[in-house]
């Protein structure tokens, strides 16, 4: 049995809703209102956050707070190693492209899957012409809603927790490279094969199914039949200068140890046995 309290309330609710129903329901004050209260909670919170993050960080010993660090190293724009990160809230979509990470289906993941439910959202209103706003009476859009947060909160916070690069998880394959190559032996080809995964090779080109094919960069998979190792290291730091390939990255300051290992790495990519 509801208590008297509880048949107050309802008989009052009652009253609004056909209070509404009759008269409507005007803009001033009761949206702009509920806008006004619900932009300030959010200027709030990006206010405690600011102050999180500062203050945590000002009087921390090695200034990082719990947001994150205070001042970090002035970014280095010559370098050839960083592997660049998003913002927390393209999270998501980072981690989905290491599901989608082989080329082909790099376009599903970055485009074809946010698209697509992109749109079911924008179409929200004209599909769903139920009257009813109870979710518990609307089982299809509770479980749609509950799948989306799910998803997408997995999704962030794997996002946030993979600190594995692109280059180590290529420099995870070299094994099965010098196993499929035949160059397992080859302790200079060996090293080679870590420093090619390791620089910005497998960004234009591809090797044994791994890397992007960009720019018109050729497979490596079988470039050394027919090369020699002299030959690709003076092709790596001269590849522009001397060779006319403007397309390639310059590589003319790698110290000579690791454009010979990378040289001897090519050569011995003769194909799979």
């Amino acid at each position: 049995m509801a208590s008297k309290a509880q048949r107050e309330r309802r008989e009052q609710f009652a009253r609004y809703k056909e209070d509404v129903k009759r008269e409507g329901k005007p803009f001033f004050p009761y949206a702009m209102w509920h806008d006004t209260i619900m932009a300030l909670a959010v200027v709030c919170v990006i206010i405690a956050l600011a102050c999180v993050w500062y203050f945590t960080a000002q009087h921390a010993d090695d200034h990082v707070g719990l947001l994150g660090p205070l001042v970090t190293d002035k970014a280095d724009p010559g370098t050839t190693s960083f592997v660049p990160r998003p913002d927390w809230f393209f999270y998501f979509l980072f981690y989905l492209l290491r599901i989608f990470k082989w080329p082909d289906s790099v376009f599903l993941g970055t485009v074809g899957v946010p698209t697509i439910l992109l749109i079911l959202l924008i179409a929200l209103p004209f599909y769903d012409r139920s009257p009813e706003r109870r979710l518990l009476r609307r089982p299809v859009a509770l479980v749609a809603s509950v799948l989306v947060i799910i998803s997408m909160a997995t999704l962030t916070w794997k996002g946030a927790l993979a600190k594995e690069s692109v280059a180590a998880e290529n420099r995870a394959k070299i094994p099965s490279w010098a196993a499929k190559q035949g160059f397992e032996n080859n302790k200079q080809a060996l090293a080679g094969a870590s420093a090619f995964a390791s620089q910005t090779c497998l960004n234009c080109h591809t090797y044994l199914g791994a890397g992007s094919s960009n720019l018109g960069a050729p497979d490596l998979s079988s470039i050394g039949k027919g090369q020699t190792a002299t030959f690709f290291a003076d092709y790596i730091p001269n590849a522009a200068t001397k060779y006319g390939n403007k397309a390639m990255a310059v590589f003319a300051g790698l110290p000579k140890d690791q454009v010979d290992s990378i040289a001897a790495f090519l050569a011995a990519s003769k194909g799979s046995k």
